[in-house]
């Protein structure tokens, strides 16, 4: 990295990590960023831009913008930047990289091999899960990415660039023991990290399921599945390539691969990291642990325990490590979070959901569901939901969509809601939060559980689905109280 001059576009946390690291080497850094500069925020985010020694400019014309990216030798990303911004069209060809691209290139240089692992759905799950079991393991590991910290904040440690000090709320952040450069760090890469990536390599990669998503980023599924592919573009064969025997996409993505193929799924037989007889075991028989074991044992679950077991002990873990971390559980927020139970009703936060496919492996949890849906769509089909449902019954495995007692629709897809599940069951509407809960409450009898699984964004109520998880929460205990629960923020 030889880059004299650097613009970063977006100036949140990943984008100050990033200017932080290149002042730190004497490197002139440009960032914008596309907050209003009269608004309350603004002096905030000058004053980080002055901390770390960047030069920031606020909503700057394209103009501009060409300019400045002309100027400089390399245009870094933050994951929050549209496909629609104006940086991809005027910004010289070749210049372009995301931030985990910059963040591999400094794990390199200070020797630390990468763990990646992306996916539709699970990512920050079995990301977190991997950490953990090489951390019983006795490895110094920590997770990086998309799970929240910036890659070049983590990779810094290992070559004594100091980071700053600043985290986001609500992000599972599993650090390494205090004074110790991380041996390995665990990153999640979303689709559109990787994409605007060049040269990296990550040691161990794994691909969990593709499913439609992002449409509203992505041209269409090619381009999302071909960005997705990209974390085994730079793979050789010394490198592992984890991959979903039982997912077509991922399957038929895996056999072109250089690396190393570690195939993993439920239903698999020997040779793959698989379950039998209600044990999670390896290729080669050892038993990982026992799915009876596991504080939760979804089909989600246990396909997300396989696959992290298969990276873990790709990355140097133990079995005794990935056994331990499994048992252990990690606490996942918004993610099928019992909320509270009351007359044997339970209250379910899955605002994490964001997808059909991931609202329909949590439906295939639960005999019987009352479900609030909706939100801000992504250009996905919401009944791929009942689709899913139907597909089960008719293949004996499940009671399909006699698990659903009801459905709320919430948020601007309400319409969509209404149209995917009114054919199989009653759907109603709620336009807030508390009213939704009432309504499920309404609808709910003993042993059902109330499940907040959009399968949308949260954009349109909420600021992120951590926060639309909170108001469910709040919303709910409201409700079992007999008080006021409706704080959403418009």
């Amino acid at each position: 990295m030889s880059e004299s001059r650097v613009l970063v576009v977006g100036f949140a946390m990943t984008g100050r990590a990033v200017a932080s690291f290149y002042a730190g080497r004497g490197v002139a850094v440009r960032a914008v960023d596309d907050l209003d500069p009269c608004s309350e925020a603004a002096e905030e985010m000058r004053k980080a831009a002055e901390a770390v020694g960047a030069d920031l400019e606020l909503a700057v014309s394209n103009r501009r913008l060409a300019a400045l990216a002309a100027s400089v030798d390399r245009v870094v990303l933050s994951p929050g930047v549209p496909p629609a911004h104006p940086v991809f069209a005027l910004a010289p060809a070749g210049r372009i990289v995301s931030e985990i691209q910059l963040g591999s290139e400094v794990a390199l240089e200070a020797g630390i091999p990468l763990v990646a692992v992306t996916g539709t759905n699970g990512k920050t799950t079995v990301t977190s899960l991997v950490t953990a079991m090489l951390q019983a393991s006795g490895r110094g590991a920590v997770a990086a990415g998309n799970i929240g910290r910036p890659l070049v904040e983590a990779a810094s440690e290992g070559v004594g660039v100091e980071a700053p000090p600043n985290r986001a709320p609500e992000v599972i952040v599993v650090e390494a023991p205090p004074n110790r450069a991380p041996e390995v760090i665990v990153v999640e890469a979303s689709s559109f990290q990787l994409a605007w990536t060049t040269s990296f390599r990550p040691a161990v990669a794994c691909w969990l399921n593709f499913a439609p998503d992002h449409l509203d980023w992505h041209h269409d599924l090619d381009e999302y599945a071909r960005a997705k592919a990209r974390i085994w573009r730079n793979q050789e064969e010394s490198d592992a390539a984890v991959w979903n025997a039982e997912d077509e996409v991922v399957a038929s993505a895996a056999r072109q691969v250089a690396a190393r193929s570690v195939p993993f799924g439920l239903k698999l037989g020997n040779g793959a990291y698989r379950e039998a007889n209600g044990r999670l075991l390896t290729p080669a028989g050892d038993l990982i642990a026992e799915v009876a074991e596991l504080p939760r044992g979804l089909p989600h679950d246990r396909s997300n325990a396989l696959a992290a077991a298969a990276s873990a002990l790709e990355a140097g873990a133990t079995v005794g490590g990935c056994r331990a971390a499994l048992m252990s559980g990690v606490a996942m927020p918004h993610r099928i979070e019992l909320v509270a139970e009351r007359s044997g009703v339970k209250f379910y936060d899955d605002s994490k959901a964001t997808t059909p496919s991931a609202v329909a492996a949590a439906l295939a949890g639960f005999a019987s569901v009352v479900l609030i849906a909706g939100g801000r769509n992504k250009g996905l089909d919401l009944g791929a939901i009942p689709e899913a449902l139907v597909a089960e019954e008719l293949a004996g495995s499940g009671p399909g969509t006699g698990r659903l007692r009801g459905v709320v629709a919430i948020g601007e897809a309400q319409d969509e809601v209404v149209a995917a599940f009114s054919p199989f069951v009653a759907v109603e509407r709620a336009s807030t939060m508390h009213e939704a809960v009432a309504v499920a409450v309404g609808l709910a009898e003993a042993g059902d559980a109330v499940l907040l699984s959009p399968g949308c964004a949260s954009f349109d109520w909420y600021r992120s689905y951590g926060e639309r998880g909170d108001d469910f929460s709040r919303a709910v205990r409201g409700r079992l109280a007999g008080g006021p629960s409706d704080r959403r923020r418009m």
